[in-house]
């Protein structure tokens, strides 16, 4: 038998031993391979859950879109009372283009007193209006002539599409200015990548070429100069991720971003980056989106920025606290200065534009203007209507379309009112800057508001004075004393009452003594003598004769929902109220009588067009007729003899109105309420810090209502005539009937049988 070589049974021995070592090695390496394993699946697992939280996200916040709360429509038609001056601001507010010649939608011409406008195609709450050619002419203030001017047919009637005055999310009180890509200028899109990602269309989200040019910047910079994060990482960081800074941030931030590339277009991360970035801070309010950036800095749409104006706001995508314009300008014009380079330098720009942007001052607006409407103050009145007579769940829609009974031209008239009037009153009065003002306008025909100002600088954004400024009402509450004398009707206008003084106990002892605000007593004088020269002896003794409950029922029923105490001082208007409160009694009174909730919403539709129910309005008979038409035509007797009468020179001859002066204690409030037949305005006076101002209803919020109501194309007030009533002209002492030459005489409303049998001779 042939025997093995020892060499041979060596190598086999020796073989076996490496395969025994090897299987050894593998097995303790498998718990390296294990935790490797767990690593690699926890990693997939954690990718899996950021790229779900990635998408998600991103498709419900990027196509967010906010409601678009539209102004009323401005109505065309021969007759309508319209100027050139509001036609003309009317175009602009709706952002129509002044051209020379060969005119297209969203442009107009003019050539003397006749105006071509190619009037866009809109879809109204009540159906599609098509693109219009129309040929209009305003002569003495009324449209004169409406035609279609290809055909040179007439047009009944057409709708000039309403003005966006504001975008919100019904359903809180997030503010947004979203933009589309297209809407936004080339300019801007070449200055961001420029400075911030020039490779952003070549990488995937994180961008390592940047990061070691980054990193060699800083080292011969000696600091911070460059960073190294694309505009993908960026809107990661500001979309997904907390400001604290973290190495497990950076990993989230870097994963997110090659996820976000992977599943969207650059278009789409573009345009999210262009409405998310942050840009600056308003108090609480953080500004995010240039579309924001571009109204709050420069009270200008995204599309009409200036070279300069793009810089200045890429400038701060850096850091805007480090580069406010108005904490650090010359920070920020160095900044600005260094973007306007880099657009140079990668040939977006020629060398004469960068000399000319960068030779431009700086443009930021006063740092007190508005962020997401120009009109603060009614869009706060609106959003909580839109909460109180729609449902929750509707408002969460997307897209909504909110019909508003918004004026543009009536608030842009109230609010010059309210800044040139207030400044001079200011400085008259040496108030030192603390004046403030409230202003509220309504159509007295439906209680549709039409403008509102809460603040004297009206885009401020701040406390709404017009809602929730609670102040002593003073006079402003006596028509109501008067009216429940009239409702009884043993009462008429010039039933006598006493005005001499009075002296009352209160419960605790203490003694009141109502004095008139010239300290005189006038005796045995006719009811409207008293409510026109708002004498407070008078009142309080006719409130004590008619009793606390009637009066406070009348209040009820003009529209009042606040608890009212029944006590002497109420008859004088120791009562606060809002200046929205004292807007819907008076509008009651100038409905005659019908209680219609004051309102801003006209109609709301779904991104489809479909409307959205809402609770109903309900419109109601407060008080009668008859008794409001008389206590109105006392009211107008204020504007001529009474205590508002100093607007009678300053009004358009033949423009009839009624209303009533307030003047709280000290002078701490200055009131005045006052309606023609078309329009109700309320203003309001006074300091929040509730010191006074020397400023009476007369000398403080009539001048501003006069200054609005001459200015709007408004009807007259006119009396109605009816089978209880007849008018006369009586004179102010005795109540007596004296004929219509006499200048101080009164024309008054008397229910039958109660006119005056006697008469009299004119005073004057």
């Amino acid at each position: 038998m042939k025997r093995k070589s020892p060499l041979r049974r060596k190598k086999k021995s020796s073989s076996k031993k490496q395969s025994h070592h090897s299987k050894t090695q593998w097995f303790q390496n498998l718990p390296l391979m294990r935790i490797f394993l767990v690593i690699l699946g926890i990693f997939v697992i954690y990718v899996i859950y950021l790229d779900y939280e990635v998408r998600s996200q991103f498709d419900g916040r990027r196509w967010s879109v906010p409601a678009r709360v539209y102004a009323r429509p401005l109505e065309l038609y021969i007759g309508k009372p319209l100027s050139h001056e509001q036609f003309n601001y009317e175009l602009k507010r709706s952002e129509y283009r002044l051209k020379d010649s060969d005119i297209k939608s969203g442009d107009y011409q003019r050539s003397g007193d006749s105006y071509r406008v190619v009037v866009r195609e809109f879809d109204f709450w009540d159906g599609h209006q098509p693109p219009r050619y129309i040929q209009i002419k305003l002569e003495e203030g009324f449209v004169t002539e409406v035609t279609d001017f290809r055909d040179q047919t007439e047009v009944d009637i057409v709708r000039l599409e309403p003005a966006v005055i504001g975008r919100i999310y019904p359903s809180h009180r997030e503010d947004r200015m979203l933009v589309k890509l297209d809407d936004v200028p080339e300019s801007l899109i070449t200055a961001l990548l420029s400075v911030e990602d020039r490779d952003f269309y070549s990488h995937y989200g994180v961008n390592p070429k940047a990061i070691v040019r980054a990193i060699f910047a800083n080292i011969k910079a000696g600091a911070v100069v460059q960073g190294g994060s694309t505009l993908t990482q960026q809107l990661v960081k500001n979309f997904f991720l907390t400001k604290k800074k973290s190495l497990v941030r950076k990993f989230n931030e870097a994963i997110m971003a090659f996820l976000l590339e992977a599943h969207y277009e650059k278009k789409e991360i573009l345009e999210a980056y262009l409405n998310e970035i942050y840009l600056g801070q308003d108090k609480k309010r953080a500004i995010h989106g240039f579309g924001l950036a571009s109204r709050f800095y420069f009270d200008k749409p995204i599309y009409n920025l200036e070279l300069s104006e793009i810089a200045t706001l890429v400038a701060m995508v850096k850091g805007p606290s480090y580069y406010d314009p108005w904490k650090y300008k010359d920070r920020n014009l160095e900044r600005r200065n260094v973007v306007i380079n880099l657009m140079h330098q990668s040939g977006a720009i020629t060398n004469y534009e960068a000399l000319e942007a960068k030779s431009s001052p700086s443009k930021v607006i006063k740092r007190s203007k508005t962020l997401t409407s120009d009109y603060p103050a009614y869009m706060d009145l609106l959003r909580r209507q839109l909460q109180q007579d729609y449902d929750k769940e509707d408002l969460t829609s997307e897209g909504l379309q909110i019909f508003s009974t918004f004026d543009p031209y009536i608030q842009n008239l109230t609010e010059q009112a309210v800044k040139s009037k207030v400044k001079r009153l200011d400085q008259q009065y040496n108030m030192k800057g603390t004046l403030q003002s409230a202003v509220i306008v309504t159509n007295t025909n439906n209680a549709d508001v039409l403008a509102v100002v809460g603040d004297k600088q009206p885009t401020y954004a701040g406390f709404n004075r017009a809602l929730d400024a609670m102040r002593p009402v003073g006079s402003l509450i006596k028509p109501a004393v008067y009216l429940t004398a009239i409702q009884q009707k043993n009462y008429s206008l010039v039933t006598k009452v006493e005005d001499k003084a009075i002296t009352l106990k209160a419960e605790d002892g203490n003694l009141w003594s109502p004095r008139n605000y010239t300290a005189e007593s006038h005796g045995e004088i006719p009811l409207y003598k008293a409510l026109i020269s708002s004498y407070n002896q008078a009142t309080v003794r006719l409130g004590l004769e008619l009793g606390f409950e009637p009066i406070v029922k009348t209040l009820r029923n003009l529209g009042i929902q606040r608890d009212i105490p029944p006590y002497p001082s109420m008859l004088l208007g120791a009562v606060t109220m809002t200046p929205f409160e004292i807007t819907q009694m008076y509008q009651t009174l100038s409905a005659e009588g019908f209680i219609t909730p004051l309102h801003t919403i006209r109609k709301v539709l779904t991104a489809k067009g479909e409307p959205l129910k809402h609770y109903p309005v309900k419109i109601k008979q407060g008080i009668d007729e008859t008794s409001v038409r008389i206590i109105n035509s006392a009211l107008h007797e204020a504007t001529r003899h009474g205590t508002a009468s100093s607007m009678s020179w300053r009004l358009p001859k033949g423009l009839k109105v009624a209303g009533k002066t307030g003047t709280t204690n000290d002078t701490r409030d200055s009131w005045f309420a006052g309606f023609s037949g078309e329009h109700l305005i309320v203003t309001w006076l006074g300091t929040d810090d509730n010191n006074s101002t020397g400023l009476t209803g007369a000398s403080g919020a009539l001048p501003i209502w006069t200054d609005i109501m001459k200015k709007i194309r408004t009807r007259p007030l006119s009396f109605a005539f009816d089978d209880q009533l007849e008018f006369t002209y009586v004179e102010p002492t005795k109540g007596l009937i004296v004929d219509e030459s006499c200048s101080s005489a009164a024309y008054l409303a008397f229910r039958k049988g109660q006119v005056p049998e006697d008469h009299g001779r004119c005073p004057d």
